[in-house]
């Protein structure tokens, strides 16, 4: 009989707790649900907005052919778009800041050609031919193009680990040019059809910004002590790229590996470098001292050596210098035979971190002009720059951050600059070349040591330590992983990394336990909010992520653990105990079959422990899926509120009154 009287009051309590909602669900507006739409209109929307967001083809729409055709090529090559307002006044400042940029990237390039262990007219052709291209179809009016210390040192890497660059010159320049042809296979193609979601794409964003300064700054330490070397006078050294190896290789040498006059040649212009780039930053009106510095540095050595005749003292020298502009090399690529896939796995790394330089430089520019790039259309650029530089005896070139900001000092006002400097490369190598035949390598040593010193990004790293943790643990991981191991291990380790560190953000969300702000109707998260206040007998807690089946049953237990300590909390207290747990769900954008599931068993959890599962705002998405699985009628429709507000007003409308 008392068993009875127990159920029937249980009973009663539950009958006016369904009572409440009904007498207090008088809102003006409710959660509204999408109109159902047909499935192939619902897909056709859905792959138009994740593999084309800009609607690139709303120009066209409306137009006679003739136009179409015209707006065709001026999306193919945007020079034609830009060249109608192209003026005299422009030409100036292109020409002054090509002019410019040319007398940096001459020295430049024979250096990082022997980053690429290959001989220095193919740096100097990776200059003339790929700006060409770039200028015509790229989209930024100040990146600089040309061969870069980081991809350089990769290539180089990657490509000795499968020929020997000494015993089989031959073959390990075709496999150069089949690794710059894949990579802009890579960056035209399969990056652009996978990075439309995003503007300039999730497969770049897998390097995270604190992976690439550590990755950036590692490759310049490692570049820096590649030059000791030439730097040093040493003729044997370590094809090793790691700290240890090349530092046993530099001390084991000392006794009778150095050569003086080369480290009193390369200290002197070294000093003298760093002094121009002191000068230069100091007084940005000077910008041209650091930027003309590198090629009084290659005159001055190569006439002292010439007069002095320092090479028959051991000091080492460039020679010859093929003269002439490049040579066709389309049949010098391997599309079939052993080395077929090596250069596509080689062009495919070279490629994409080549294309991430790329990005950081255009959007760095773009925003301090204030003006927008097309990351499409920039994807398309720099691959097809690549091919026809794997067809013209080029490697892999892209957007140079040195010479792009002596570019933007010099003050380009488009493309045209990288004309300018092409020219001018064109220039040196059918009459100048050989010049260059007694340039020390030591000067050349000075010039990329002084170069890749702007790559080590201290304030960076100290900023990623104060904001981020886990960010910094891989800016570090990839610092050491290139300083310690080599670049493709040290690249590897970045992408883990960051890839890790988004498969924790994405399978464990955050959630926060709400409170009301006094004086108003806003709900936000009480540790942020000290003062907000927590409504008796209900728990409000907001989820902050898409509930996917990686997270769902992570969501599931979190907000049955938040459950629990309130609950231990409450009883402690002496409190009103958890009638409602009210799931705010503004920022869940997303949800699956396994998130719903996940709410279905949580509904079922709390109907055990006597608790009302009440859901706050759910998104059209959302809430279409939860109508969809009849989700909406296992826990009632007078359970779903526009916001958290409308929600307490009926759980708790005597808080609302007292409050």
């Amino acid at each position: 009989m008392g068993g009875h009287t127990e159920e029937a009051v249980e009973m009663k309590e539950i009958d006016m707790r369904s009572l409440s909602f009904s007498r207090h669900h008088n809102f003006p507006y409710k959660v509204g649900v999408p109109p159902k739409q047909k499935f192939w209109t619902e897909f056709a929307a859905a792959v138009k907005e994740t593999f084309f967001p800009d609607d690139p083809l709303r120009s066209f729409k409306d137009q006679s052919r003739s136009r179409q055709f015209v707006l065709g090529m001026q999306a193919a090559f945007p020079i034609f778009e830009w060249g109608r307002r192209y003026n005299f006044d422009k030409f100036k400042g292109d020409l002054i800041a090509g002019l410019t940029i040319a007398s940096l990237c001459i020295p430049q390039d024979i250096g990082y050609s022997k980053l690429a262990n290959l001989s220095p007219q193919y740096g100097l052709y990776s200059s003339f031919v790929p700006p060409l291209v770039y200028a015509f179809m790229g989209s930024s009016r100040d990146i600089a193009i040309g061969p870069v210390a980081v991809v350089s040192l990769l290539l180089g890497t990657l490509l000795q680990n499968e020929i020997d660059p000494e015993k089989n010159v031959v073959e390990y320049r075709r496999l150069a040019f089949t690794a710059t042809f894949f990579a802009g296979i890579t960056q035209a193609t399969l990056v652009q059809q996978l990075c439309w979601c995003d503007r300039f794409g999730f497969l770049i964003d897998f390097l995270s910004h604190a992976a690439v300064v550590g990755f950036m700054a590692g490759a310049a330490i490692t570049i820096a002590l590649q030059q000791l070397k030439g730097f040093l006078g040493i003729k044997k050294f370590t094809r090793s790229t790691d700290a240890i190896s090349v530092m046993h290789s530099v001390f084991s040498s000392a006794n009778h590996g150095w050569n003086w006059q080369t480290i009193v040649i390369g200290a002197t212009f070294l000093a003298f470098l760093l002094f121009a780039k002191y000068i230069g930053k100091k007084n940005n009106k000077l910008f041209w001292v650091p930027a003309i510095a590198p090629l009084i540095s290659v005159v001055l050595s190569t006439v002292f050596v010439y007069i002095t005749h320092a090479e028959k003292k051991g000091v080492a020298i460039v020679k010859h210098i093929e003269k002439g502009i490049n040579p066709p090399s389309a049949k010098e690529i391997y599309f079939t035979g052993h080395y077929l896939l090596k250069g596509v796995r080689i062009g495919i790394v070279a490629g994409i971190i080549a294309l991430t330089e790329a990005v950081a430089i255009g959007r760095t520019f773009a925003a301090m002009k204030d003006y927008q790039i097309d990351g499409n259309k920039e994807m398309v650029a720099l691959g097809a720059m690549n091919i026809a530089g794997s067809m013209t005896s080029c490697y892999v070139a892209t957007g140079s951050f040195s010479r792009s900001a002596v570019n933007y000092m010099a003050g380009c006002q488009t493309a045209v600059s990288n004309i300018v400097m092409s020219v001018v490369v064109f220039l040196t190598l059918q009459f100048i070349t050989p010049l260059f035949e007694y340039t020390p390598n030591a000067i050349l040593s000075s010039i990329i040591i002084s170069a890749v010193i702007g790559l080590i990004d201290y304030d960076a790293a100290i900023l990623i330590w104060k904001i981020d943790k886990f960010d910094f643990i891989a800016c570090m991981g990839a610092f050491l992983g290139v300083v310690f191991a080599s670049v493709e291990i040290g690249l590897l380790i970045a992408v883990s990394i960051s890839f890790a560190k988004l498969l924790l953000q994405v399978t464990r969300p955050r959630t926060a336990l709400l409170g009301k702000i006094p004086r108003t109707n806003v709900y936000r998260n009480i540790q942020q909010y000290p003062e907000a206040s927590k409504v008796p007998g209900v728990l409000i807690i907001r989820v902050d992520s898409a509930i996917y089946f990686s997270n769902s049953n992570y969501v599931k237990e979190r907000i049955l653990r938040w459950l629990t300590d309130e609950e231990e909390r409450v009883k402690a207290g002496g409190l009103l105990s958890i009638q409602f747990l009210i799931v705010e769900m503004s920022p869940v954008t997303d949800i699956d079959t396994s998130g719903i599931h996940a709410l279905e068993e949580l509904f079922r959890s709390l109907e055990k422990r006597d608790v009302q599962l009440v859901l706050a705002n759910p998104g059209p998405v959302v809430i279409d899926k939860l109508h969809a699985s009849k989700f909406t009628t296992l826990i009632g429709e007078d359970k779903i509120f526009l916001t958290v507000a409308d929600a307490i007003q009926t759980c708790s409308p005597k808080f609302v009154e007292e409050v």
